[in-house]
């Protein structure tokens, strides 16, 4: 068996651990105090000792825990700001997303399987009247977009060469991962998002936590039915792989109005190579856009097309270090924005 299979048939108990060490400060205590015994973890945590200890070893064979010689745990420094809960990378709370409601969303998978998807989901809700159901719902939902977002973030604004000043419309920008992101870099620039009512006090949480409170603001509404307050750059994260083609181009053509002339358009997601081959990351989230929206992830040539679709000229992609990477439109009468490493329309 390689080792690719092995992780593939064994790998359907890793996430759920990984919540579980995460959500009982298994990890936070290790980060604190270790390395440490596992009987010595369960004792400051008033948990079960053998459990603790099972919990670990499944940490260490996934790579996310080492266990010295005297059998001590400690996190790998790869996995260490994954889940250090003050580390901008922090991703308890995707883990969270990804494991609650879990067994429910694989059995609807196979009911796709079987009817098809739009058969299954005819009498479902829509996905944020699903997200957004009650304030625990919004609050989890909120949780796994900033962990999942806001440390690529500050990439992704260093990469987007923001302006000293102006108006960002972060256009379903939930709980400001980017927008905060963004505020934190450029001073001068000010940002608004516009999402759906329910997001309004995460925000507002989240711009105080941030510092940033006083530069960003909110606007409710829907960007289907509504058009998107004007600005100098518009910025969608994570929104696109969220709905079909034909949606994706309302919303591009919502944000090439909203746009100022000379402004830019920021998408931000998860690009699957050109031959659809990977990531492994975009290919499972791919299917999990399936489960859990109407849309799918794609290739940097298909996002070019929507964008050029939508009007926006010289469209360009900046990759980042991590998982989600930009793509700038223009629209029309501004000055050129390449640089080096650009991969062009």
């Amino acid at each position: 068996m390689t080792p690719q299979i092995e992780q593939a048939i064994y790998g359907l108990v890793s996430t759920p651990v990984l919540h579980l060490v995460d959500r009982h400060d298994i990890l936070t205590c290790l980060i604190k105090n270790g390395p440490l015994p596992a009987g010595a973890v369960a004792d400051q945590l008033g948990l079960d000792g053998d459990t603790v200890q099972r919990l670990l070893l499944v940490c260490v064979a996934f790579g996310v825990v080492r266990r010295d010689p005297a059998g001590a745990y400690r996190l790998t420094e790869e996995a260490l700001p994954l889940f250090d809960r003050g580390n901008p990378r922090y991703i308890g709370g995707f883990v969270e997303h990804l494991t609650i409601g879990a067994a429910e969303r694989m059995q609807r998978l196979e009911e796709y399987l079987r009817r098809g998807k739009a058969e299954v989901d005819a009498t479902r809700e829509g996905p944020y009247d699903i997200f957004y159901r009650d304030e625990e719902s919004t609050r989890e939902f909120m949780d796994a977009m900033w962990h999942l977002s806001h440390g690529v973030s500050k990439e992704l604004a260093a990469l987007a060469a923001l302006p000293a000043a102006g108006l960002l419309v972060d256009a379903g920008g939930a709980n400001g991962p980017f927008a905060a992101a963004a505020l934190q870099q450029s001073p001068g620039l000010r940002a608004v998002v516009f999402d759906l009512p329910p997001v309004r006090p995460h925000l507002i949480r989240a711009g105080l936590a941030a510092g940033v409170a006083d530069r960003l603001d909110f606007v409710a509404g829907d960007f289907f039915t509504e058009n998107l307050p004007p600005g100098d750059l518009v910025s969608l994260g994570y929104v696109m792989s969220n709905w079909p083609d034909e949606e994706c181009l309302h919303i591009l053509r919502n944000a090439y109005r909203a746009c100022a002339v000379g402004g830019r358009v920021l998408v931000m997601d998860r690009l699957f190579a050109d031959d659809h081959t990977g990531p492994l990351a975009t290919s499972v989230m791919n299917l999990l856009m399936q489960l859990e929206t109407r849309g799918r992830h794609r290739t940097v040539a298909e996002y070019l097309a929507l964008l050029t679709a939508a009007g926006f000229t010289d469209c360009t992609v900046r990759r980042s270090t991590g998982d989600k990477h930009l793509i700038i439109g223009h629209k029309a009468g501004d000055p050129r924005d390449r640089s080096g490493g650009d991969e062009g329309a």
